[in-house]
């Protein structure tokens, strides 16, 4: 089945996002088939009436899927599907690839919220995952779902030809890993109480966050095989969208409230983070954020009207108050 999303933005983007968390609910249901039993190394051990002690794995699962199925905006996965839609990929392809990106977005939250990190008590008007299940589990839902993102990625139901998959797994490692989402993470902590530069707060963001937008939206280009000019439109889209997202973001920590956000607010202010609102101040971060916006719509010309919610999407993150 082709990819067919509603042109009315707020509804395209509640299809990708039921249709994601059907799909994570099956990945993280914990069947045997999938070989989630835990295998004793003693066969002639037995046993009581059930098998509770030796399905350890279930804790961590039960942690994964709360962080994972606990609602979201879910732009990631929707950057991935309207991409592949571009280039004709079949629903099912783009569902299963926009899942385990979306897994590894949600490791990266239940990380940043720790004590060690951000120290959030509140993700998506929650109680984070370390907050419901404690540190140690915490860490380990987040290490699951990284780890079982590429699994996914790895199975013929992403796509048929193997180069493709491998090419899918490389963008993504390098998109989240220390030349990515990781490597800006340790910026932002070295950052704290530091005066950085408007450039120097650029690179911080596009690697914290710009990464995963780019390779999101990159993701369906190469599961269509598009040629590289395609690609890099759509990364150079990604990456003006991701930094006006990242913008909004700051702009709501500094004038939103816990109620709205759904997470805590004055983050930034309180731990001393430079961000383009400290330096720039309110209004012209705000101008900044939209003339990213209009950037980041003239890299889809090319695409004519196939990119609408693409466009749509770039308007909303600017426009949203939560």
């Amino acid at each position: 089945m082709l990819i067919k999303l509603c042109d009315n933005l707020q509804n395209a983007i509640e299809e990708v996002a039921d249709a994601l968390t059907q799909r994570m609910q099956t990945l993280l249901r914990g069947n045997d088939s999938s070989g989630s039993a835990v295998i004793s190394m003693t066969p002639q051990f037995k046993p009581a009436n059930d098998t509770a002690s030796v399905r350890g794995e279930e804790r961590v699962l039960e942690a994964m899927r709360y962080s994972a199925l606990s609602g979201g905006k879910r732009l990631r996965p929707f950057l991935t599907i309207c991409s592949a839609g571009l280039f004709g990929v079949s629903m099912d392809s783009a569902i299963e690839t926009a899942s385990a990106i979306e897994f590894i977005h949600t490791y990266s939250l239940i990380h940043d919220d720790l004590p060690a990190m951000d120290n959030d008590d509140l993700r998506r008007g929650k109680p984070t995952c370390h907050v419901q299940f404690g540190e140690a589990a915490a860490i380990l839902a987040g290490d699951g779902l990284l780890t079982y993102a590429f699994q996914v990625l790895s199975n013929s139901k992403v796509h048929a030809d193997p180069a493709v998959r491998c090419e899918l797994i490389s963008a993504l490692a390098q998109a989240s890993g220390c030349w990515g989402m990781v490597g800006g993470q340790m910026m932002d902590i070295q950052a704290e109480n530091k005066q950085l530069s408007v450039e120097e707060i650029i690179r911080l963001q596009r690697l914290k966050t710009g990464e995963l937008f780019a390779v999101s939206c990159e993701a369906g280009a190469i599961l269509g095989k598009a040629p590289g000019m395609m690609r890099n439109l759509l990364r150079a889209y990604a990456h003006d969208m991701g930094l006006a997202f990242q913008i909004t973001d700051d702009l709501l920590d500094a004038e939103g409230t816990r109620t709205q956000t759904g997470k805590g607010v004055r983050k930034d202010k309180i731990k001393g983070k430079a961000t383009l609102v400290s330096v720039l101040g309110v209004d012209r971060a705000r101008d900044h954020a939209q003339l990213l916006v209009k950037q980041a719509i003239s890299h889809l010309d090319v695409f004519d009207k196939k990119a609408d919610n693409l466009r749509a999407l770039a308007q909303y993150v600017v426009s949203r108050k939560g």
